[in-house]
């Protein structure tokens, strides 16, 4: 059975009623433009950050079995506001647990970490494309700027599963290969055309690598099948070991962004851009 219902994430009474009798939760609501943010920080702190409060809130109140809120590599380090408002969303997430009475309350809370979906609103592949074809010059930041890249089966595929491998308080993050703004740009010519291209400022807050897990995080993650797992520093060995059977501790010492992972060659990223069907929207 499908419902649509509409609601707001800062109405915690409309969240109640929502979640009554839901096994899942999964929180993806958030303002989400970096510049729209940075002019209205207030009103982001009130959907990203009181927002995703209501809704741990509403979880707890319904006793939801699992609640998985959806994050962004901006929370790593954040530069600007919308990174820091799901900065804050993870830490209320992972947690929340601290503090609850496990024989009230049975609801596991957990956290995702991914860059931008392939083509996804506001990213830059859909701006490219839309810049060549209107035969405008490609406003180009950094050719030597990289991103990581997850297709949209792919981002499903790691939610499906991270929900169903946490135990609780934990932050998944998938192992990603990355492309350069170089072989995007080369690549989508390749499809559709030639076109003059012109340098522009990188935006503020905005990164010249995507970065999933910081070199402080690090010290506390894991490998564990295709993802890595970011724990709380107080959690024990011995206890992570008998939960997770085979998973390894991270031994790299540095970041993980997308400028030190292997990256997708040029034909294959034309051949992802192509199978994914933005180019025809």
């Amino acid at each position: 059975r499908l419902r649509f219902l509409i609601g707001d994430i800062r109405d915690i009474h409309r969240l109640n009623k929502a979640f009554e009798d839901i096994d899942i939760v999964f929180h993806a609501a958030a303002l989400k433009h970096v510049p729209v943010v940075e002019y209205n920080p207030f009103e982001a702190v009130k959907t990203n950050v009181i927002g995703s409060q209501n809704v741990i809130d509403a979880c707890l109140h319904e006793n939801v079995e699992t609640a998985v809120c959806i994050g962004t590599d901006k929370a790593v380090s954040p530069l600007n506001t919308y990174g820091a408002t799901k900065l804050l969303m993870e830490k209320l997430f992972i947690t929340t647990s601290n503090y609850l009475n496990k024989k009230r309350h049975k609801t596991k809370f957990i956290a995702l970490r991914y860059g931008n979906v392939l083509g996804s609103s506001g990213s830059v592949i859909p701006k490219f494309i839309d810049q060549i074809k209107k035969k405008e010059k490609l406003t180009i930041t950094d050719l030597n700027m990289t991103r990581f890249s997850i297709t949209m089966n792919e981002a499903l595929d790691f939610i499906i599963e991270s929900t169903s491998d946490g135990k609780g308080s934990e932050i998944f993050v998938p192992k990603l290969r990355a492309y350069t703004i170089r072989d995007l740009k080369n690549s989508l010519v390749d499809l559709l055309g030639n076109c003059d291209e012109k340098k522009i400022p990188i935006r503020p807050g905005e990164k010249m690598h995507e970065v999933l897990i910081n070199e402080d995080e690090i010290r506390y993650s894991w490998e564990y099948r295709n993802k890595y797992v970011i724990f709380n520093p107080t959690k024990e060995e011995e206890e992570i070991k008998r939960t997770y059977k085979n998973i390894k501790r991270l031994t790299q010492k540095e970041q993980y962004y997308s400028g030190g992972v292997e990256k997708i060659p040029k034909d294959e990223l034309k051949s992802m851009i192509k199978k994914s069907g933005i180019i025809l929207n």
